[in-house]
């Protein structure tokens, strides 16, 4: 199946993050700590998170790999979202922990300059980072993946992160040292930031949220349908990648069971072509039917 191809396809970039951060983190963690410079040893430790957030991401994306079964009719999709909720709570922990270190440090200042090494280190990992942002960016878009779109927007993210990080140590070096420290405060900002916004993005999907284009342009295409009279109800689900959506429509009510099947297929090829990771269940109703229903409830 297509789907779980896909699903196989994103571990690719998963892999690509974790392997880059692995190295990204440790090299900024040594060079900070030698070089004196604490916004690269947030950045560093943003890179840590990133790991596990990466690790996550990963697993979700094999457990969403198994096939339905007696107690997951739907099949195991949301993995990959329950992973990135996990992730969200590491990056907050450790969000805080660079948070709460920075200020410390603006009351206790260090008056050791960053090495011009540091600046370096910072804007090479930019640059990596950037190449690895766009590489999952194209394979989300080609395999239509949540999941490593996230990681695709995180990889942005770290590379801003970084850049900010150099801006920061050359500050320092031209003889303003409490930009370093600055800098790290808001690099614990970002990581606080973009934990809420994964969360966020998490729970709405976990709880049911549908976004209201799609449903929007999902029900015009609908009710466009030929032989489709009226739209009465429409309710959308996501489970990782995948869209699930139930629809009532009314018909003729003198069409046979042939004839309203064919409008439900029409439906469905619809809007396949439309999104081709969409799952419709449709619900025929005779149109006078519905317009008795309605005119009882106006009376």
């Amino acid at each position: 199946m297509e789907l779980y191809t896909n699903l196989r396809a994103g571990e690719k970039g998963a892999w690509l993050s974790i392997g880059t951060y692995l190295l990204l983190s440790s090299i900024k963690l040594t060079i900070g700590h030698f070089g004196s410079s604490e916004a690269l040893k947030a950045d560093g430790l943003n890179n840590t998170t990133d790991i596990i957030a990466s690790i996550a991401v990963l697993i979700g994306l094999k457990i969403s790999q198994r096939p339905p079964d007696s107690n997951h009719q739907y099949g195991h999709l949301r993995a990959e979202t329950i992973a990135s909720l996990i992730a969200s709570f590491i990056m907050m922990i450790v969000g805080i922990q660079v948070l709460v270190s920075s200020i410390t440090n603006l009351f206790n200042p260090v008056h050791e300059t960053p090495s011009a090494l540091t600046a370096l280190v910072a804007l090479g990992s930019a640059v990596i980072m950037y190449g690895v942002y766009r590489y999952n960016l194209a394979l989300a878009k080609k395999i239509k993946s949540s999941a490593v779109k996230a990681a695709a927007y995180d990889n942005r993210s770290d590379a801003l992160v970084s850049i900010g990080t150099a801006v920061g140590i050359f500050g320092a070096i031209i003889g303003f040292p409490i930009i370093d420290t600055l800098t790290a405060l808001i690099v614990a900002l970002i990581i606080i930031k973009t934990a809420i916004e994964i969360f966020w993005e998490s729970v709405h999907t976990l709880t049911d949220g549908f976004d209201i284009e799609e449903s929007e342009t999902l029900s015009v295409l609908i009710n466009n349908v030929d032989g489709v009279i009226d739209l009465v109800d429409f309710k959308g689900r996501t489970h990782g990648n995948m869209s699930f959506i139930d629809v009532t429509v009314t018909v003729n009510p003198y069409l046979n069971v042939w004839e309203s099947h064919r409008i439900t297929e029409k439906i469905e090829s619809t809007v396949h072509k439309s999104n081709p990771h969409c799952m419709v269940l449709v619900h025929i109703e005779p149109h006078e039917i519905q317009r008795a229903v309605e005119e009882d409830y106006h009376f």
